[in-house]
């Protein structure tokens, strides 16, 4: 379980690929306070350590990870958001988060705005995910709060702190990004297709 508050920008600093698998190496200052089996999200994908040292670990993705995220699109210097599983006795700052990706997202948009960012997305209808006005939303990890909510379309507003601390910095126009759905929304919607309303 996640908040979505990132708490280190890593890189990606080795990719080999094993059958369909991928391995990635991530450099980042956590690296010497993880373990092997601990879990950490990825671009707010939830993965586990399978190796780790003072300035790295290493990760692994199976086929339908890369197909449902975009840790494909990776590449040797690829900035990623990282976050570890939040303690119990912690505080919730973003809000609940279980590093299980929905389906992605196209960076449609950026444009700034005295001093802060607008993000605009684009994603398939099909799974028939939505958003909902000052609701929450997850991208590529980070819990952010919806602008403007449309039928496969939303925006964000993005702070500096958030610009400069997350890899929001690197993001463009065409871009894909992760999208995590608010968890108890998506529970409301079965509810409601269960009972048929």
């Amino acid at each position: 379980m996640f908040t979505g508050i990132i708490e280190e920008i890593g890189k990606v600093s080795s990719i080999e690929q094993e059958g369909s698998n991928y391995h990635f190496i991530i450099e980042a200052k956590i690296a010497k306070d993880l373990k092997i089996d601990q879990s950490v999200a990825h671009n707010g994908v939830c993965l586990t350590v399978v190796e780790c040292d003072e300035n790295s670990y290493q990760v692994t993705a199976i086929k339908e990870t890369l197909d449902k995220t975009n840790l494909g699109n990776w590449k040797v210097g690829t900035p990623v958001n990282l976050e570890r599983g939040i303690r119990l006795n912690a505080h919730l700052d973003g809000h609940i988060v279980q590093g299980h990706v929905d389906q992605t997202a196209i960076c449609t948009e950026v444009k700034t705005e005295d001093g802060s960012w607008f993000f605009s997305f684009e994603y398939q209808p099909e799974q028939q995910n939505i958003t909902i006005e000052k609701g929450s939303i997850t991208i590529n990890g980070v819990s952010l709060t919806v602008v403007d909510s449309r039928i496969n379309t939303f925006s964000v507003a993005i702070i500096p702190y958030t610009f400069d601390h997350t890899n929001f910095y690197s993001l463009k126009e065409s871009d894909v990004v992760n999208l995590e759905f608010d968890v108890i929304g998506k529970y409301v919607k079965r509810l409601m297709e269960v009972q048929g309303k």
